[in-house]
This record gives structure tokens, sequence and C-alpha cells, in this order.
């Protein structure tokens, strides 16, 4: 998880130490409702050259889940479906960071970029 603060001070660190080439935003799909409702995220990315390379920040924001229904039908051999209800307020935000290798992103863990 990341704080919308600690996301702007990150930004504004990579921003003062080596410039940012790219930033921008992104909307996903976190999940598709057994109604067919989709379920969107959003995601900010800066992308930047470093030291250990060109790094990507990504930052996640996707509804907090608050409770999960199961759907069934009586019958045998019916479907069952799990559905997860979303908060229409709340959001979870999480950090990941990536390294271009081989012209492929991998994924670093913020401790190897000093970020705790």
């Amino acid at each position: 998880m990341i704080s919308p603060r600690k996301w702007e001070n990150l930004i504004f660190l990579a921003e003062e130490k080596f410039g940012i080439d790219k930033k921008y935003k992104e909307d996903f799909e976190v999940a598709e409702l057994s109604t067919g409702e989709k379920i969107m995220g959003q995601r900010e990315i800066v992308e930047f050259e470093s030291p250990l390379g060109r790094i990507k920040l990504e930052k996640n924001s996707r509804p907090k889940v608050i409770d999960k229904k199961v759907l069934h039908t009586k019958r045998i051999g019916g479907r069952v479906a799990v559905d997860f209800v979303y908060s229409d307020e709340e959001k979870v935000e999480e950090l990941k960071i990536y390294r271009l290798k081989n012209d492929e992103w991998a994924e670093i863990s913020p401790e190897d970029m000093g970020i705790t």
C-alpha cells in the first residue's frame, strides 16, 4: 500500500534526481461481475532513467473489496460463482516498480531501490 502523499513525494524525488521521461494514466479491468458489470481501476505510470537503468513506477488504484457473495443454484451440477462487493468510496493503492532488462519490464522490490 502506498499513500497519495508518499506517491507524490516519490514522483517529486524522481523528477528532482533524474527527470521524468513519461508520465501517464491508464484504466484497467479489476474484475467482471456475474451481472456483466466491469469493475475498473486506474494505473498511474512514471518512467525515467536512473543509475540502475530505465525504471517504471506504477501506482495501481482499485476499489476495496468489502464483501464476498457466493452465487449458486440448488440443482445438482449447478454453477457456483463468487462475486466480490466493491466499495464506491474506498480505494486500495499499491506501488509496483519495474526495471527494463533485455527489452522487458522486470518487477523489482522497493527495498532494491532504497524505498521502504
